[in-house]
């Protein structure tokens, strides 16, 4: 078995799940940021990912190919148009009174944290289930 494919596996998928959380915490922090219009107002991102295509070697090299991974495809912006909230008293409120927000769903934002936590932790123990089957191979390995 190659380890350091099952380690390259891991550490693409930690990079891809750390990139989600950073985008849904921006998402959150951005959230309540009113803009002067519905034009300026901050769009929620979200990642889109792929698996990694195959090298050359995977593909015709070897009896069985592992995938090779996971990367970002595309860190895409929200099309929903922003939240409009009636709040006459705010500087930006236009002619009728209301204000543009940013059309984060906290609901969803929240889930997105929980899924991307989860899945980095799954990556983190797949690495650290091939760093322990490495090390022992070299223990039983040593003995004779």
């Amino acid at each position: 078995m190659d380890y350091n494919a099952a380690f390259q596996i891991s550490a693409s998928g930690m990079a891809v799940e750390k990139l989600r959380l950073d985008v849904t915490a921006a998402n959150l922090a951005n959230m309540n940021n009113a803009a002067a219009s519905g034009a300026q107002a901050y769009r929620p991102q979200h990642v889109i990912s792929q698996s990694m295509p195959l090298s050359f070697g995977q593909q015709f090299g070897q009896l069985y190919a592992l995938g090779g991974g996971v990367q970002v495809a595309a860190l895409e912006e929200s099309a929903s148009a922003p939240r409009m909230v009636y709040e006459p008293g705010h500087p930006y409120a236009d002619g009728k009174g209301m204000v543009a927000y940013p059309a984060v769903n906290h609901t969803a934002e929240m889930v997105n944290l929980n899924v991307a936590l989860r899945a980095y932790e799954a990556n983190v123990a797949a690495m650290n289930a091939a760093k322990t089957m490495a090390a022992r191979t070299l223990d039983i390995g040593g003995q004779q």
